[in-house]
């Protein structure tokens, strides 16, 4: 055993490099921009009002100033929305990969603004660099889970997807750790500047790998690109197979070509998977993930954890999530995207109603603080290790090169906007019900699991084209049954003497 993965090791060695190459320009800067905003809160604001005091010999009231921090906080989704929107068109025109390189640049010129606004005595570069970062974040959660779908063999396809969720919570945990006061927590515009560095990196080693197989056979009809770009990143073995699938996929984007997102929301054929990654996407953003991670600090005081350390305990809660994410994607081809989806909200639905009660009880009963630290280490750990890495598999294998792009721009409005919503509606709803807000969470995870069990096909081992039939199925099997039961249907020929 030790010596075939030995092998395969050795022989996908280009493809393990170029995952590691499109991680660090890709989700890994999204969650590090997405953990590290919070820490340096207080010196950005202290920096924004001696600004303001230089050029006005007046200090901002408490009001303005905290309108100007919410501005710089959530100017990050506004970018991310328009981020995910322009990934398409970007997409189209250059192809993944030099989507990816203009995206470094994007990154780069984030990085320098912020960098530099403190010796500029400029907060507005704060703001122009989170806009920027935030359209960089669009684009890259768009087009990086997207170049892992077509980069990877069908038997590592749900590994390679997973990654993505993998770089994610790596970026949270790292945001987490240079923001601690002994590293870099002290020095706001070099710990908010830091993306730049691995934005470069991609932007230099990125140029010596291929585009995407099914990118240089499908949109380019390069045959033998496609089979040159194979061999360079999975090795000199026989691939027929998986020519083949992409043969067929190009067979059936011949007739739709490049779906935008209005032609994709009319196709009768994509309408059930989209569905399906409409209600898959909308169950992530309300899981509940942002409650626990709000209610986390005020745990842990509630259990009396000493002030200096609760950031090493959160850091603690980040790691869980990245473990648990990359034991997500060392299982995933195993056992399947669909038991790890409806096992996974199932298990964090079940951790969810616990600590709703937890959290009432331990005003009474001190302990049961641990028991809610506890539990949130769990939820946290189901969450990576279903949810979190499997659903960027399901959203990869459900839809063929045509309609590809566009749903992902469709997932990503939603994700941006809930990200938006989420941060808006949530502290008054956390202020009018408390803890019971997490019933509602409860309530979507408990659907979400159902949902997976009932509806969702399993993809593992598929090609696109045969998940794509086996959705077309499920529709005919429905439309029959539909016609069976339906009072108005005659067997016999009404005008039979």
């Amino acid at each position: 055993m030790g010596t075939a993965f030995l092998s395969e090791l050795i022989q996908y060695r280009r493809l393990l490099q170029m995952l590691l190459v499109l991680g660090m320009g890709g989700t890994l800067l999204v969650g590090f921009q997405m953990s590290v905003i919070a820490y340096p809160s207080q010196d950005i604001k202290s920096f924004i009002n001696e600004t303001w005091v230089e050029r006005y010999s007046t200090p901002l009231h408490h009001e303005t100033l905290t309108l100007l921090w919410s501005t710089v906080v959530s100017v990050y989704c506004v970018g991310g929305l328009l981020g995910c929107l322009w990934s398409g068109p970007l997409v189209k025109s250059y192809g993944k990969k030099k989507a990816f390189l203009c995206n470094d640049l994007i990154i780069i010129a984030a990085a320098l603004l912020i960098g530099l606004s403190e010796a500029a005595r400029s907060f507005e570069m704060i703001l122009l660099g989170r806009f920027l970062y935030g359209i960089s974040a669009g684009v890259s959660m768009n087009i990086h889970g997207q170049y892992l779908g077509e980069v990877s063999p069908k038997k590592l396809r749900g590994f390679v997807a997973t990654t993505a969720s993998v770089f994610l919570s790596l970026g949270k945990a790292l945001g987490q750790i240079m923001a601690l006061r002994e590293l870099l927590g002290s020095r706001w515009p070099l710990l908010l500047a830091l993306c730049g560095v691995p934005a470069l990196m991609q932007l230099l080693l990125l140029p010596f790998f291929p585009e995407s197989p099914p990118y240089l056979l499908i949109q380019k009809e390069d045959k033998e690109g496609a089979l040159k770009a194979m061999k360079d990143l999975w090795g000199e073995g026989l691939h027929q197979a998986e020519m083949e699938d992409m043969m067929k996929e190009k067979a059936t984007t011949k007739t739709a070509k490049n779906l935008g997102v209005l032609d994709l929301m009319k196709a009768r054929s994509l309408r059930k998977p989209l569905y399906v990654t409409v209600l898959l996407i909308m169950s992530l953003q309300l899981c509940g993930l942002t409650a626990i991670y709000f209610y986390t600090i005020e745990v842990f005081r509630t259990a009396k954890l000493e002030e200096a350390l609760i950031p090493y305990v959160a850091l603690g809660l980040g790691t869980s999530e990245f473990i648990s994410v990359i034991l997500c994607s060392s299982i995933i081809d195993r056992f399947g995207r669909k038991i790890l989806l409806w096992g996974g909200f199932g298990l964090m639905a079940m951790v969810m109603a616990l600590l709703v009660v937890t959290l009432s009880l331990q005003d009474l009963f001190p302990w049961m603080s641990y028991c809610s630290i506890t539990l949130i280490f769990l939820f946290v750990s189901f969450y990576g290790l279903g949810p979190s890495g499997a659903i960027f598999a399901v959203l990869l294998e459900i839809f063929n090169q045509s309609a590809r792009a566009s749903a992902f721009i469709i997932t990503g409005i939603i994700s941006w906007v809930g990200l938006f919503m989420n941060g808006m509606c949530f502290p008054f709803i956390v202020e009018a019900l408390g803890q019971f807000c997490f019933f509602i969470f409860l309530a979507v995870l408990t659907g979400a699991a159902v949902f997976v069990y009932t509806v969702l096909p399993e993809t593992k081992g598929k090609s696109i084209a045969d998940i794509t039939e086996e959705f077309s199925r499920m529709q005919l099997r429905k439309k029959g049954t539909q016609e069976e039961n339906s009072p108005w249907k005659d067997h016999s020929p009404c005008t039979k003497l």
